[in-house]
């Protein structure tokens, strides 16, 4: 049963790999819901999601997460000092605190640019997830943890490259240019005009004299030789008729 369920995280991450450009370690944002389920269920986060993922990841928070759960009181104590255990990311909120769901969503920007995999148990946060383009939505499921499969949104988007804006396509491109994805003579060239095939070209056609010639030659030929008959061979024929 473990082997499918590594097989299918690692057919969903390639997904994002192939497509969206991911690349380890992976960076996951963390709200406070992940880490109150991980307290209730048991889960050691620092060590079980890396391995379910199986590669080298950066857990990160932010600051707008932490308040969130200072606000909501003491019974979130446990949950707390968890998320206050990961680094905490810059999210542009600062001496303005929003919402965390909010936060994390301001942090993915139009085109998630900086490959972030989002934890978290908030539905409404999930869902807006889902809606969007090259995001990777990761929850727990009791004491399993879950990497959803890429949302029918993602997957349209690598179907149809219109999927994307304009200006969602550039960006794209841009950050694979300046990470080392792609340079510029990967990019493809224009192909140069070749001649005709020779297999394709017609063969010459004989003018009518030629074709007048061949047809006597080839009637020359299939006229039926005269067969001449030995003299003695003849006196025989005639002797055995008499």
């Amino acid at each position: 049963m473990k082997i499918k369920r590594y097989k299918k995280v690692n057919r969903h991450l390639n997904f994002y790999v192939n497509n969206f450009g991911f690349r380890q370690p992976y960076q996951i944002l963390l709200d406070g819901t992940f880490c109150l389920g991980a307290l209730n269920n048991k889960i050691n986060i620092s060590d079980n999601i890396p391995r379910y993922l199986q590669g080298e990841l950066k857990l990160l928070t932010s600051q707008c997460a932490i308040i969130e759960m200072e606000n909501l009181g003491s019974k979130l104590g446990g949950a707390l000092i968890i998320l206050k255990k990961f680094p905490v990311h810059k999210c542009g909120h600062e001496g303005k605190p929003v919402a965390a769901s909010k936060c994390l969503l301001s942090m993915l920007g139009d085109c998630n640019p900086n490959h972030y995999i989002v934890a978290s148990q908030d539905r409404e946060l999930q869902n807006n997830v889902r809606n969007m383009v090259g995001v990777p939505l990761l929850y727990l499921h009791g004491k399993t943890p879950v990497l959803e499969q890429p949302s029918q949104v993602s997957v349209e988007a690598t179907k149809n490259k219109e999927g994307l804006s304009i200006t969602e396509r550039q960006m794209l491109d841009k950050l694979k240019l300046e990470s080392g994805l792609v340079n510029e003579s990967d990019k493809p060239k224009k192909k140069k005009k070749k001649g005709p095939n020779p297999l394709s070209c017609k063969k010459k056609k004989n003018k009518p004299q030629e074709v007048g010639k061949i047809v006597k030659n080839v009637e020359a030929k299939n006229k039926r030789r005269k067969i001449r008959i030995a003299q003695h061979v003849k006196e025989i024929l005639f002797n055995k008729k008499t």
